[in-house]
C-alpha cells in the first residue's frame, strides 16, 4: 500500500500542515520525536523545514548524520504520537532498562533508502531528507531545513500527488493536527473552490 511520490509533488505531504515525527539516527543510536512545526518549503529541489529544538536527542543525531526523515502520522497513532512528544531519548538512555523509544513502545520500523534514520510503520507519508547545513538558522532559531531525497505515501489516502480523504476513506487514516494540551484535529472535508471573478 505504499508507493513512492513524485519528488515534484513530495511538497503536498505537508502542505495542509500535519503534525510529524522527525527520525534520526547515527553511530548505531536512533531517536523519533513529535514536530508540529514544519512545512514545505521549495520545488526544485524539494526542501523542507522543521524546528528541532537545542534540547532534544533528534537534532543531535540529525547533526552528525546529516540526514532525516519525516513521518507522517494518522489518526490511529495519536496516542503514540503524544508519546513520543513527552518522553526524552535522553531519559531513556540513562534509564536502567535503556532501549529507545522505538523498542520502549514497541514500534516497527522499514529502512529508509538514504542514510540510517528508520521509517515508521503505519504511518501515511514519509520523506527522506538530506540535512542541508544552515548554522545561523539552526543555532538562532531551530530551524533546520531538509533536502527531500526520496518520499512515499500510503496509497489508501495519497494517490496521482493528491490527498484522498473522503467518505470512503478509513477515519483513522486521516492526518494529526497537534493543538495543545493532548488535543488534536484530524484532517477534515475536502473539497474545490472556484476562483473568485474580480468585481471590476
Amino acid at each position: 500500500m505504499r508507493a513512492a511520490v513524485d519528488l515534484a509533488q513530495s511538497y503536498r505531504l505537508l502542505n495542509h500542515g500535519p503534525t510529524v515525527l522527525v527520525s534520526a539516527a547515527h553511530g548505531g543510536q536512533r531517536n523519533i520525536m513529535a514536530a508540529a512545526w514544519n512545512m514545505a518549503l521549495d520545488f526544485a529541489p524539494p526542501k523542507i523545514a522543521v524546528v528541532l529544538d537545542k534540547s532534544t536527542y533528534t537534532r543531535e543525531l540529525v547533526e552528525a548524520s546529516g540526514h532525516f526523515c519525516i513521518n507522517v502520522p494518522c489518526r490511529a497513532q495519536a496516542g503514540v504520537v503524544l508519546a513520543l512528544g513527552q518522553l526524552s531519548g535522553r531519559e531513556l538512555q540513562a534509564d536502567a532498562e535503556g532501549g529507545d523509544k522505538f523498542a520502549r513502545f514497541g514500534l516497527n520500523t522499514f529502512a529508509a533508502s538514504h542514510g540510517e534514520a528508520p521509517l515508521l510503520q503505519g504511518c501515511v507519508a514519509w520523506l527522506e531528507c538530506r540535512l542541508m547545513p544552515e548554522p545561523r538558522n539552526q543555532q538562532l532559531y531551530d530551524l533546520f531545513i531538509g533536502e527531500v531525497a526520496a518520499a512515499w505515501a500510503d496509497t489508501r489516502v495519497f494517490a496521482d500527488g493528491h490527498w484522498r480523504y473522503d467518505d470512503r476513506s478509513d477515519p483513522a487514516l486521516r492526518t494529526l493536527h497537534y493543538v495543545a494540551g493532548g488535543h488534536f484535529f484530524a484532517i477534515g472535508e475536502a473539497f474545490e473552490a472556484q476562483a473568485a471573478r474580480p468585481q471590476r
